[in-house]
């Protein structure tokens, strides 16, 4: 079995207990469309840069936003990255995340997408993203730490995902956390506590980078790099 198969596989059969959800949020799953099939955009980029059984080293964000990963489904690429950077035309719609922007530029500095990807695996620490709706129906990005209660009850949400990843033949060496607060934080209480990786390295949040340190993206670009590089 080849690893992109391994990987879809794994999105195919996500499911989430929405009784777990709080009042007003709902579970936003970008891997299936309408017809519930996965998406054709899903299958080609994982076709396209995971048709081996090569390890990689994992990169979790938090959880999918709804202009990139949540539309896409896949982690911080949005459907002008998708289709400018990787190569893959996406026929519904267009969407912009400032975080597609600051990864995909760093991909470049790294030595473009066939190179990034072939050493590393994006994933996020719940693969699942989650909107909050107000009553006019507004959604708005949110994260799973963003309640305590709901971040434990994740718990085995989370862990669940994670190891059925790592049995791909993810190395485990290290992972790389994006988001040196929160994520970070949750991450590494759960390694403390289950051992799943020797090491936890964090990197600053490309949104974070994008929206207050845009000035000093370039540092942050080289820092991605050294770490990752390491």
């Amino acid at each position: 079995m080849r690893l992109y198969e391994k990987i879809l596989s794994f999105y195919q059969t996500l499911k989430f207990d929405k009784s777990l959800l709080p009042s007003q949020v709902e579970v936003m799953n970008p891997y299936f469309d309408n017809s519930g099939l996965l998406k054709e955009s899903i299958k080609k980029f994982y076709q396209k840069f995971y048709n081996d059984n090569e390890q990689r080293k994992i990169i979790l964000g938090i959880n999918p936003g709804r202009h990139g990963a949540g539309v896409t489904g896949i982690p911080f690429t949005d459907t002008k990255r998708l289709n400018s950077e990787c190569g893959i035309i996406f026929k519904k719609g267009s969407t912009h995340e400032p975080s597609s922007v600051f990864v995909y530029d760093m991909i470049k500095a790294y030595g473009g997408v066939n190179k990034f990807y072939k050493d590393f695996y994006i994933s996020s620490v719940s693969p699942l993203g989650f909107v909050k709706v107000d009553n006019k129906g507004k959604e708005t990005n949110f994260n799973y730490y963003d309640q305590t209660e709901f971040m434990e009850n994740i718990k085995p949400f989370v862990l669940d995902c994670l190891r059925k990843q790592l049995d791909f033949g993810i190395q485990t060496k290290e992972c790389y956390c994006l988001g040196n607060g929160d994520n970070f934080n949750y991450l590494n209480i759960l390694n403390s506590e289950y051992s799943i990786f020797e090491s936890i390295i964090p990197l600053a949040h490309p949104r974070y980078i994008q929206q207050y340190k845009s000035k000093n993206r370039d540092q942050y670009i080289s820092e991605y790099i050294e770490a990752l590089r390491k």
